[in-house]
């Protein structure tokens, strides 16, 4: 299917214009919930979580049969400024890692089932250095946007999004920065291992970022245009596209909230369909879950990105659901209900 917007105002709109969870599904999950052989609450999160993926898929019963995680990988002009531990030809090399099952991601999706895409998005054409004005042209974010709506499977039944990009973490605290309040040393983090002084030139540049594109401050989708890059304008897309077609999300680590963040700052209530699969240990993403409203599944101190953490989640989303769709009720098991 082809992608219902040519524009940011487009894209925008389709934001606003999303339905919500099927009420009636909610409702039944819940009363089976309350049936099940087990005391009220004693499954915790497992039972909101079951209830939740219930209302997104219209099933009280609902399994999870047919995962897909999808990495984008982009380039970043801003990356020139020495920002990463890592050189930018890192990126496509990683891209054909991913290609050949050779990354922790190939492991993760086979453990649990998950299918994956590997999108790489124009890598020989790195977006421009946004210390000196926007990453992306309208155009730009509105491609890179729709390779990522067009990537989700409508029959897919739970998406997750990953991502590859050299400089990308340096782009997330710019998006937070811009998004948030705070200075650039409040969300800049040691991303792939960068030292006191990369820190110190990474809050410079996003310092510099800022300055360079005061139109991004406070606005969800100019901030993406101005301050992200093409691999997160298609996280953000396919997180968009994947509420259309009533799929699930789990959202990966500060890079996938970062791009997350710019939906739910352009339409409340955007991420409604998404849980946030883990907390990772880049510095700003306890700020970050905080300020989109999600609480982690899992905190494992993971920072390696690539949709690494959320993949890791789909197993407690899976246990939840076997748990919710499979135990039996008090009356089918024949045990008293003890309230």
């Amino acid at each position: 299917m082809t992608q219902p917007f040519s524009s940011l105002a487009d894209f925008k709109a389709v934001l606003e214009q999303a339905s919500g969870p099927d009420g009636s599904a909610i409702e039944a999950a819940q009363e089976r919930n309350n049936q099940l052989t087990k005391p009220p609450g004693a499954l915790g999160r497992l039972e909101d979580l079951a209830v939740w993926y219930a209302g997104w898929r219209g099933d009280a019963t609902p399994r999870i049969e047919n995962p897909q995680v999808v990495v984008f990988a982009g380039n970043h002009g801003v990356a020139a400024r020495g920002v990463s531990a890592f050189p930018a030809e890192v990126t496509a090399q990683m891209v054909m890692n991913f290609q050949h099952g050779g990354a922790a991601i190939n492991q993760l999706c086979a453990t649990f089932g998950a299918n994956l895409d590997v999108i790489a998005l124009d890598l020989d054409t790195p977006t421009a250095d946004f210390t000196a004005g926007p990453a992306m042209s309208e155009d730009e974010v509105v491609t890179a946007l729709s390779t990522g709506w067009n990537a989700v499977d409508p029959a897919a039944d739970l998406f997750v999004a990953g991502e590859m990009g050299i400089g990308n973490t340096t782009s997330g605290a710019a998006i937070c920065a811009a998004l948030f309040s705070g200075s650039a040393e409040d969300w800049v983090g040691r991303g792939t291992g960068v030292d006191d002084a990369g820190l110190a030139l990474k809050a410079r540049v996003v310092t510099e970022g800022l300055a360079a594109n005061p139109q991004a401050k406070g606005n969800g989708l100019e901030t993406l245009r101005c301050l992200g890059g093409r691999e997160l304008a298609a996280m953000a897309g396919a997180i968009a596209s994947a509420r259309f077609h009533k799929i699930p999300v789990i959202i990966d680590g500060f890079i996938c909230t970062a791009a997350a963040a710019c939906l739910e700052k352009t339409c409340e209530g955007a991420l409604d369909h998404t849980v946030a699969g883990h907390q990772s240990r880049e510095a700003g993403h306890v700020q970050a879950l905080q300020e989109i409203g999600k609480e982690p599944l899992l905190s494992m101190g993971l920072r390696l990105g690539e949709g690494s953490g959320a993949a890791l989640a789909i197993g407690v989303l899976k246990a939840a659901l076997d748990c919710h769709s499979g135990m039996a009720t008090f009356a089918q098991a024949g045990v008293t209900d003890g309230g």
